[in-house]
């Protein structure tokens, strides 16, 4: 397998640890406690700072910075806390992940995901697989998105929010509150609107399984959050584990209840 290729301008401690097929471009720098997976591909000028562990076949683009200490002033620096990011990503130019204030839990990237320039992923986030952020989305501490959600451009989530899985929000807004799976939000405020039925059909989520859902979501904005009466799909159990969690932020509001 081919050793990883550093470029001569780049610093790299000799405690980090580089898979095999890595690429490091010019100027960029990797502190002592990194581990980077194979065929990762480091562009120029990238910080990776320490307690940063990655998977495969990542791809960081110019000026990502990567494990920097949480924007909290009641953090201390010397705390070792960590970033874990999954397989197959793209950080695009710009972005910018902080560690975590727990020693308990990381602060989480999974994979496939695709965090476009200037991104901001807060410290103790957990971010799931096949997500989209789009330019100059902020994304506040402690913050979860799930599987295959969608952020618009320059979107901004408040700390503690949960965004569910298979989402869209829309760009330009302030989410205060959690956002509802399977569901658009849009708006100042930030309201739901109806389900995301372009992101659903993409992920198979059509036909009675769609129906059943849109009772559910129905149902929901109704304020009937135990769904009671509606069939147990594979969605509708999500969403009832979904909404029996703890909140801190609470659910953001609809913008009607029947639609």
């Amino acid at each position: 397998m081919p050793e990883p290729q550093i470029h001569p301008t780049a610093i790299v401690s000799p405690n980090a640890k580089l898979a095999e097929g890595v690429t490091v471009g010019p100027y960029s720098i990797i502190h002592d406690h990194v581990e980077i997976g194979a065929n990762c591909v480091i562009g120029p000028h990238v910080v990776i700072h320490d307690y940063v562990r990655m998977g495969a076949d990542n791809r960081l683009h110019a000026h990502a910075v990567i494990g920097d200490v949480p924007q909290d002033i009641s953090f201390d620096p010397a705390t070792e806390t960590w970033v874990e990011i999954g397989d197959a990503n793209t950080l695009r130019e710009g972005t910018t992940i902080h560690r975590s204030t727990s020693t308990a839990r990381p602060t989480k990237l999974g994979s496939n995901a695709y965090l476009m320039a200037y991104t901001h992923i807060g410290h103790d986030c957990n971010i799931g697989d096949g997500v989209i952020l789009t330019i100059n989305c902020i994304l506040g501490g402690h913050v979860e998105v799930g599987d295959h959600a969608v952020l618009g451009g320059n979107a901004t989530v408040h700390q503690f929010c949960r965004i569910g899985r298979n989402t869209m929000v829309a760009g330009f807004i302030a989410v205060r509150k959690d956002v509802l799976p399977f569901s658009m939000i849009a708006g100042l405020p930030a309201r739901h609107y109806r389900l995301n039925t372009v992101g659903l059909r993409r992920a198979g989520i059509k036909g009675e399984r769609y129906k059943i859902l849109e009772q559910a979501y129905r149902a929901v904005a109704g304020g009937n959050k135990s769904l009671d009466g509606i069939e147990d799909t594979d969605e509708v159990g999500y969403l009832k584990e979904w909404l029996a969690q703890k909140s801190k932020r609470g659910l953001s509001g609809f913008l009607t209840q029947t639609k």
